[in-house]
């Protein structure tokens, strides 16, 4: 196989693969990226196969077994979920988000997977006229919502983080796009790495233990769960993709040859389905004093010159603080010792939030919704247990603890996730009005390419890729 010099850097040296990884996460999800990214992200995919390889797996060594290890597998989770429920009826509390800006930390961080949810599968999506794949294709098409908007996962989660003011453009670390950037790289290399694939997909579409208590505590904290409830009914052992991955094993083990190496490839992939910052990492990782104070060192970047001389805190000024980052640390010191800032009480006795929320809040709109939750979060120290949200203000005497999100809706006799309808965009949407265009005019195969690039990882979303979507979901069901 060639090797690009690019590849030959990330090959060659593990270290300059994991500083790449969200520049050439980014360079995948446009629409006309070069081939050097896609040398690349071949090179990626086999620094972390080496390092799959050399761990344990779990998957049977029979493929015969399969069927018996996934259903054994799903009864495990039901059981630990049972038992984490008896705890918390029994009186514990949450077990992984402490409180809102917890959460909210969370959702933001996993952004890079989540948004490209299914895109192992896409590089199959060529070859849909193949029996074999039509199983593993149909997950893609049902991961993007059949052509539906309210249904697609990408778009479900883009709402999600509009929703709460989570923009995850460029403050993310660098590892968070690990397993997103793997999940793009076999959609590059389908060709190649086929059994990988396979193999991937059987492993992510298990249900895991942490997507159930995820949902149940999000839920707890009145945040809107569905994108993790959706995955929960989807992905399940009886008739959902889990079942599915298992039949797309199956169907592709080599008849004419030995399955031996076919499925060790395949227990490769699935070990490579856990690679990078896993939900638990990134829940156990989450310290609010290093979330503040890298929110004011960002803040700092445009805050530095904008106070006037008057701004002082601790005999000097804002703009002087404000002017190396180094400083928020002592900053955040100086804002407490000065009474600006009184950690473990009710933000309504700090200056510093009077500024930001109230009716005469010089600084509204400084910070966004996320910044603002960790704010009040830090200042409320082990009271913001109660999971209270930072712009709700509970009435004296009333119970602080807030109303779960299905019961809110309910009260709210409406949930509506996403408020987009096509028909109301088409007129502002070049993409959807270029491919109505072209496609009545185009032979088969040129209808075919088109599709095929407006329901890739990066396109798919959109309004023109939903439609699309539509249309190569009709063209896979006459095949």
């Amino acid at each position: 196989m060639h090797i690009s010099p690019r590849q030959w850097t990330l090959s060659e040296n593990d270290s300059d693969a994991e500083t790449n990884q969200a520049f050439l996460y980014h360079q995948l999800m446009e629409c006309n990226h070069c081939a050097e990214d896609q040398y690349d992200a071949a090179a990626l995919l086999e620094i972390h196969l080496r390092q799959a390889r050399s761990l344990a797996c779990e998957l049977p060594d029979d493929p015969g077994d399969l069927q018996t290890w996934v259903q054994n597998s799903a009864r495990l989770t039901n059981g630990r979920f049972g038992e984490y429920l008896q705890r918390r009826r029994a009186g514990a509390g949450r077990e992984y988000f402490t409180n809102q800006a917890h959460a909210l930390y969370f959702l933001k961080s996993a952004a890079p997977t989540k948004l490209v949810d299914g895109a192992w599968l896409y590089g199959l999506c060529k070859y849909w006229r193949n029996p074999k794949f039509k199983g593993l294709i149909r997950t893609y098409l049902e991961e993007l919502g059949d052509g539906e908007t309210n249904k697609n996962h990408v778009v479900i989660y883009k709402a999600l983080l509009a929703r709460y003011g989570l923009d995850t453009a460029g403050d993310l670390d660098n590892d968070l796009y690990t397993q997103g950037l793997i999940q793009l790289a076999l959609a590059e290399n389908a060709n190649t790495y086929l059994p990988e694939i396979i193999g991937f997909n059987l492993g992510y579409e298990q249900l895991p233990l942490h997507l159930l208590i995820s949902a149940y505590e999000l839920n707890e904290l009145n945040i809107d769960p569905y994108y993790f409830t959706l995955h929960i009914t989807i992905d399940n052992a009886a008739t959902g993709h889990a079942q599915r991955a298992v039949h797309a094993v199956l169907d592709n083990l080599p008849r004419l040859g030995s399955s031996k190496e076919f499925w060790q490839r395949v227990q490769a992939g699935y070990k490579l389905s856990n690679a990078g910052t896993g939900t638990l990492e990134i829940i156990r990782k989450f310290d609010i004093e290093e979330e503040i104070v890298s929110i004011f060192k960002r803040k700092s970047r445009v805050g530095q010159g904008a106070h006037s001389d008057y701004c002082r805190v601790a005999g000097r000024h804002i703009n002087d603080w404000l002017s190396c980052k180094e400083n928020i640390p002592e900053f955040l010191a100086a804002l407490q010792k000065s009474n600006w800032i009184i950690r473990n009480q009710p933000v309504g006795k700090s200056r510093f939030w009077s500024l930001l929320q109230g009716d005469r809040a010089e600084m509204f709109g400084v910070f966004s919704h996320y910044e603002l939750q960790v704010i009040h979060d830090w200042i409320r120290g082990e009271e913001s247990r109660d999971g209270q949200a930072y712009n709700v203000i509970a009435k004296p005497g009333a119970a602080v603890t807030p109303m779960s999100f299905r019961t809110a809706s309910r009260h709210a006799d409406a949930r509506s996730v996403l408020t987009l309808k096509t028909g109301e965009s088409e007129l502002f949407d070049t993409d959807l009005q270029t491919l109505k265009k072209e496609l009545p005019h185009m032979s088969f195969p040129e209808k075919e390419n088109l599709l095929l690039a407006a329901i890739a990882p990066g396109q798919h979303w959109t309004i023109a890729g939903v439609h699309a979507t539509g249309l190569f979901n009709l063209m896979l069901n006459k095949a």
